[in-house]
């Protein structure tokens, strides 16, 4: 690659100076030259690349409509036929990062082009789709951007340079990408893992050539002795809202989450509640929300005295895509908020 070689940038509604969540729902534009953070890409990278075209895409139609979005962004790239494609930055943008994942994944697997953006490793598209990009690491929001573009340009050149031969990640700064390659040691195995061991006993640093991931640890709660004094709540990812879902929670990368009162409920109906959710078949769901929110039996074990009382606020988010720091959050909100009210136990459902 000696010659000026030609990129497409992705990027999303509001990156692409179209709008905000208001314009979220646009399908695939097209325009040429960069757009928004591509004129930066575009200076910083000078004679050696050059963005030809810029995808535009709203972050809601990518999620939604994906194999439709797919098939618009595939049919550009293939009559483009650039030699890289940039994808964002997404930061911890969970939609975003999910469709800049999912173009990586028709450039790389589909067209054999390869792949560099930019994502916070907690971001949901990162985990899914790390096998088909370079992802470069930023930080969780946009105002990262003044780092995250030279360290960009930085992983481009470098693959400009070194024709597309790349090397570990520590060495060229992407994130681990979860592919093995073959290459020759100085020592045998044996011998590096006894040298590792030898200096794990001396407190000395070494660095593993096998990392494992890294678990939270919680350490379970005492049993409930009494349940018929309890008072009990219910909080679910699996999306159950109100009919029309009054907050706009998302069906994707969710980014907030939802309380409601169940107060003059004894079950829910699909005349008023509904699931936002966008990661499972939603018909049984919506046909009695029960089915995901079971309130209908916890009405019938508060009626039992099985249950002290059931709380009169349930809780909601989508768990599909939503990353890990955002659930989090979330999390401990709603728990704040539970404990507040004199919450002692929490069914948590799922889908």
């Amino acid at each position: 690659m000696n010659n000026k070689i030609k990129i497409v940038h992705y990027i999303n509604q509001f990156f692409g100076q179209i709008g905000g969540e208001e314009k979220a729902n646009i399908p695939p534009r097209t325009e040429d030259g960069p757009v928004g953070p591509g004129n930066a890409f575009n200076n910083a990278l000078g004679e050696k690349a050059e963005i030809v075209k810029t995808i535009i895409c709203g972050d809601s139609y990518f999620n939604e409509n994906t194999e439709d979005a797919k098939k618009e962004i595939k049919k550009v790239l293939s009559e483009v036929k650039p030699d890289l494609v940039l994808a964002g930055p997404a930061f911890n943008a969970g939609r975003y990062g999910m469709a800049c994942g999912g173009v990586a994944e028709i450039a790389n697997e589909e067209l054999d082009i390869p792949v560099i953006s930019g994502l916070y490793p907690e971001n949901p598209g990162y985990d899914m789709y790390k096998n088909y990009a370079y992802f470069v690491e930023t930080t969780n929001s946009a105002a990262g951007m003044r780092n995250a573009i030279p360290d960009m340009v930085n992983l481009i050149t470098s693959f400009i340079e070194k024709d597309g031969d790349l090397g570990r990640p520590e060495e060229e700064g992407y994130l681990p990408r979860n592919l093995r390659v073959n290459e020759f040691a100085d020592k045998r195995g044996a011998k590096r893992a006894v040298d590792m061991l030898l200096k794990k006993i001396n407190e000395e640093d070494f660095e593993t050539e096998y990392p494992m991931p890294d678990f939270d640890r919680v350490d379970p709660l005492d049993p409930i002795e009494n349940m018929a004094d309890t008072k009990v709540a219910l909080v679910t990812s699996g999306g159950i809202v109100p009919k029309g879902n009054p907050d706009h929670i998302e069906s994707s990368s969710a980014s907030k989450y939802g309380e409601y009162d169940i107060s003059e409920y004894v079950n829910l109906t699909s005349d008023c509640h509904e699931t936002a959710h966008g990661g499972y078949d939603p018909v049984y769901a919506n046909e009695d929300p029960d089915r995901v929110l079971p309130v209908d039996v916890m009405r019938d074990l508060e009626d039992e005295g099985v249950i002290g009382k059931l709380h009169n606020k349930f809780y909601a988010t989508v768990g599909n895509g939503t990353s890990v720091a955002n659930a989090k959050a979330y999390a401990q909100e709603i728990a704040e908020k539970l404990l507040g009210d004199g919450v002692q136990a929490v069914i948590l459902t799922s889908t």
